[in-house]
């Protein structure tokens, strides 16, 4: 009977996630910074989609089974400064840079940027190895083709 207890207590136990790579690293990342508002909007998960397929040549199916798995990997995820560390130990700097302008792309999706996603792709890029000024010329490139748009 103490055991059934004892298990009660227990949290549930989780499906095993599988180790973090570059592309699921960088998939919690976005992840994180679209929920740092705590307004996970449709908009981003479909721009999630999109990047994911995009940088990682997925189809929409894989796309969005990639970013299930990661919104899962933030759930139970290492601080954002890990995810940062994975992607610079796995990837090289034109990468690195391409995840960072993925991070900004969503940070600007909803026309304003949240000082907690914005601390989230600071975090992200330090640990990346990136500096401010790949981050403010990512800001402005991932900027001009919005105002395109």
């Amino acid at each position: 009977m103490l055991k059934r207890f004892f298990k009660a207590l227990r949290p549930p136990h989780h499906e095993q996630l599988p180790d973090p790579d570059a592309e699921l690293a960088l998939g919690a990342l976005m992840v994180r910074v679209a929920q740092a508002d705590r307004d996970y909007k449709l908009e981003e998960i479909s721009l999630i989609d999109k990047i994911l397929a995009r940088l990682y040549q997925h189809n929409a199916i894989e796309a969005a089974k990639v970013r299930a798995t990661c919104e899962k990997l933030h759930a139970a995820a290492p601080e954002t400064d890990t995810f940062g560390k994975l992607i610079r130990e796995t990837t090289d700097l034109k990468e690195r840079l391409a995840a960072l302008d993925a991070l900004w792309e969503i940070v600007l999706a909803d026309g304003s940027s949240d000082e907690g996603e914005i601390k989230i792709v600071e975090e992200a890029r330090i640990a990346m190895g990136l500096s401010y000024n790949d981050s403010q010329a990512a800001r402005e490139r991932v900027q001009s083709r919005l105002d395109v748009s």
